[in-house]
């Protein structure tokens, strides 16, 4: 990839040296650990070599290039120390006599690696690192609209920036003239990796930072974006600074002194007077030149304080590691929060990294999540422990179980005794291919009742054995009749599967059609959101084998939805299922011509095709009707309106806190209800918990009741510790992946019984008010609250509105 040679050939080889010469792109300028993050996850950061190459032609072309260190890794030590040699040196001498040629770097889909010429870059977005953010980044657009990984320079890990003695070449002691200045070969003093290739890329390049926004740099402008971004923009308080220093701040003026522009709090005594050089204000800078030793002391003391910031970080945490690592803190470790946890690797246990998937690298946090945390783990241990107990006890029909508040409800329950709901699931024994089988005659017609099937799924699930999901899915979710034989139902299936390829063809092998603007512009969406769906299943986790056309070192870059190569270049690889995926979505959006594609079908559509055995007219029939997804969101608008009144029935203290917190929005909960739950339990279980919820047994809005049931799971970490709004989503984003399933599902299916008996003893109690209105009634309520009950004329009864009331609907 990398190939060092002299402009002199010491050997003749069968290319003329001006052809040789243009076949390679020459090395001007590099430097190492220049990270790429294509998740939230530090796990997954990609190091890298950001580099300036230079194409030697008659007219010679600049690109900007990252090249993950994999690459270079590939090719041996030789090739990354000829990328050290280049960031080790200090300036470029175009006429040195050692020239180092690059092949162009090889863009390999799960690499990132990109390489652009600077004529194609429209603008940099520049933030240099601050308190909380240790490493400074820079994001890319190009002119086509579409934008590179961005880059973070981890500048307390780079050569250049953490050996500067390194860096630094004598001159000759018989160099002619003799040097009256600094020697050239220092490195220019830089805060930062970013600011070290800004610097670099104004000698190819005219930047040109904008004043409407200071972090955006325009590469090479035209004259619009010049107009545009060089208007004047002043300081609210630039006129008071100037006056202050004017004549009239000291003048006996007759306006009151609190009145008066105030006077500058410092002024370097080594400038004129009225000198601005430290605002930030066009005003200033206008009228009077920056101090550049004032701009770089205080730069170099920002990067300063930053670095020291990073080391005490760095040290504190290794000794955190090493004191829990030892044997005698293991028996401790089990009763810690997550993120002090995270810091052990005693045997190998447990790892850092545990806590950076979580959260991220750098992420400061609260001190109330920390204990909402914390107390979330005490609890459940402490759960944990009593089942245990309980299991060990014999049991005893005098062992009432301990059930959680449920506002309004527990009053009732308390009153009328109301009994206690019990959840009927029973998931240790799910449906297998035996019992299914029974269920048929041989023609293949049911001899169980719908309602009976649906039953059964809800309470005992589907067993995740062979391919039986495949054949009960249809059923339940109505794409094939239940009621029916088989040869009838074969047949309506054929009929569906002639329609499905009916729709298919109106865009496939139709050019017309499927390069029009607005299919276009679905297409890439698709694309986009199937590439980087459940890569982690084996359907999905592949690549294209290497072909012919695209040569033997690279994977297939497009695929049949694709619709710019230009795109593809920061895109994960696709494979054949993912293409059969985007196709399904693509077609759904021609069925559905109204709604179209919407970001996040394919969360749902993904796990349908692996269940359905890649399938495409099974997946896409089921798809069909599970998809409720709306444009302007008003479907999803109703549920979250609907699980606020909810919370309020049935949990008044929390609806309260919610009130309270600016949390009645439900944000936190919208993923959940978006996509079922998709993104907050393993894979397996996702399967478990959307067969649960088509079956509509209880409600067609069981979902509702599920995230109720989270909520109400982690209720008193909520009251207790949380009391921001962004506490709260923080707090619920991080339980993906710690939320179980069974227990889950047993308190949503117990809460919507509460919540029936509810609304049955609500309409009962109303109904008898307008009918019991006698004196009669009135005594026996006033004998009764005397023999120590509480009357229920004095609760006040919520008011069930329709979206409650349509709660318990079931059955579509």
């Amino acid at each position: 990839m990398v190939e060092i040679q002299r402009t002199q050939s010491e050997s003749s080889g069968s290319l003329s040296p001006s052809a040789e010469e243009e076949s390679k792109y020459r090395l001007l300028y590099s430097k190492s650990k220049v990270y790429v993050n294509p998740t939230a996850y530090a796990r997954d950061n990609i190091p890298g070599f950001v580099a300036l190459v230079k194409r030697e032609a008659i007219n010679p072309t600049y690109l900007l290039a990252w090249i993950p260190e994999t690459l270079l890794c590939e090719k041996g030590t030789d090739e990354w120390d000829k990328f050290v040699k280049i960031e080790e040196k200090a300036t470029l001498d175009e006429d040195d006599e050692d020239a180092v040629l690059i092949d162009l770097p090889t863009q390999r889909p799960e690499s990132y690696a990109f390489s652009v010429p600077l004529t194609s870059i429209y603008s940099l977005l520049v933030h240099p690192p601050t308190l909380s953010s240790w490493y400074g980044t820079i994001g890319i657009n190009l002119i086509n609209s579409s934008t590179l990984p961005t880059l973070h320079f981890h500048d307390d890990e780079s050569l250049s920036m953490t050996l500067p003695s390194r860096h630094t070449r004598r001159n000759p002691t018989n160099a002619y003239p003799p040097s009256t200045s600094l020697p050239s070969s220092s490195r220019p003093s830089t805060s930062w990796g970013g600011e070290d290739l800004l610097s670099r890329l104004r000698s190819y390049a005219h930047l040109l930072r904008s004043t409407l926004q200071p972090s955006l740099f325009i590469v090479d402008p035209s004259k619009a974006d010049i107009d545009t971004h060089t208007t004047q923009i002043f300081d609210d308080d630039a006129v008071d600074d100037i006056l202050a220093q004017s004549s009239y701040a000291s003048s006996h003026s007759p306006v009151p002194a609190h009145r008066r522009p105030r006077p500058l709090s410092d002024v370097p005594a080594n400038v004129p007077p009225n000198s601005y050089s430290t605002r930030s204000s066009v005003l200033h800078r206008s009228l009077y030149p920056p101090s550049i030793s004032t701009t770089q002391s205080s730069s170099q003391a920002r990067m300063a304080l930053l670095q020291s910031f990073s080391n005490i970080t760095r040290a504190t945490r290794h000794a955190a590691q090493n004191i829990l690592s030892h044997p005698l803190a293991k028996p401790i470790v089990p009763h810690l929060p997550d993120p002090v946890r995270s810091l052990v690797n005693a045997s190998g246990d447990l790892e850092w990294g545990s806590w950076v998937e979580k959260g991220g690298v750098g992420e400061f946090e609260s001190a109330r999540v920390y204990l909402a945390r914390w107390a979330r783990i005490v609890a459940e241990e402490g759960d944990r422990a009593r089942k245990r107990e309980a299991q060990a006890l014999p049991s005893s029909s005098n062992v009432v179980e301990e059930i959680s508040p449920l506002g309004v409800f527990e009053l009732l329950h308390s009153t009328v005794n109301l009994p206690s709901p019990r959840t009927s699931r029973d998931p240790a024994h799910p449906i297998d291919e035996a019992l299914w089988a029974k269920w048929f005659d041989q023609d293949g017609r049911p001899k169980v009742r719908l309602e009976e099937m649906r039953r059964q799924v809800f309470r005992r699930g589907i067993t995740p054995h062979g391919n039986l999901r495949r054949k009960i899915w249809p059923f339940i979710l109505g794409v094939h009749e239940w009621d029916i034989t088989g040869s009838e139902r074969e047949a309506k299936w054929e009929e569906k599967k002639k329609r499905y390829r009916e729709i298919k063809d109106e865009w496939c092998g139709v050019p017309e059609v499927f390069d029009r603007p607005d299919v276009l512009e679905e297409r890439h969406r698709i694309d986009v959101d199937c590439r980087r769906t459940d890569r982690t299943q084996p359907l999905f986790s592949t690549s294209y084998e290497d072909t012919a056309e695209n040569g033997p070192n690279g994977n297939r870059r497009y695929t049949t939805i694709s619709p710019q190569m230009s795109d593809i270049g920061a895109q994960s690889p696709s494979n054949e299922h993912i293409d059969r995926l985007a196709g399904i979505l693509l077609t759904y959006n021609f069925y559905n011509k109204e709604l179209g594609y919407v970001q996040g079908m394919s969360d749902l559509c993904a796990p349908l095709y692996v269940v359905m055995g890649s399938d495409e007219e099974l997946t896409f029939w089921c798809f069909v009707e599970i998809q409720n997804f709306l444009r302007d969101q008003s479907g999803m608008k109703k549920q979250l309106s609907t699980l606020q009144e909810l919370i309020c029935v049935m949990d008044p203290d929390l609806y309260r806190h919610l009130e309270k917190t600016d949390g009645l929005n439900l944000f936190f909960c919208f993923r959940w209800v978006l996509i079922a739950f998709k993104r907050e339990f393993p894979f397996d279980d996702v399967l478990r918990l959307w067969e649960v919820l088509w079956t509509d047994y209880y409600s067609n809005e069981f979902v509702l009741f599920v995230a109720l049931a989270v909520l109400e799971s982690h209720r008193d970490m909520i009251l207790r510790y949380l009391v921001e709004f962004d506490e709260i989503l923080k707090y619920c984003n991080e339980l993906s992946m710690t939320i179980e399933l069974d227990s889950t599902l047993a308190q949503a299916e117990v809460l919507f019984l509460s919540f029936a008996q509810l609304v049955a003893d609500i309409d009962r109690r109303r109904a008898e008010e307008a009918s019991d209105s006698t004196s009669s009634v009135l005594r026996h309520r006033r004998t009764s609250a005397s023999e120590g009950t509480v009357s229920l004329s004095k609760v006040a009864m919520p008011t069930l509105s329709d979206n409650l009331r349509d709660l318990l609907k079931a059955g579509r």
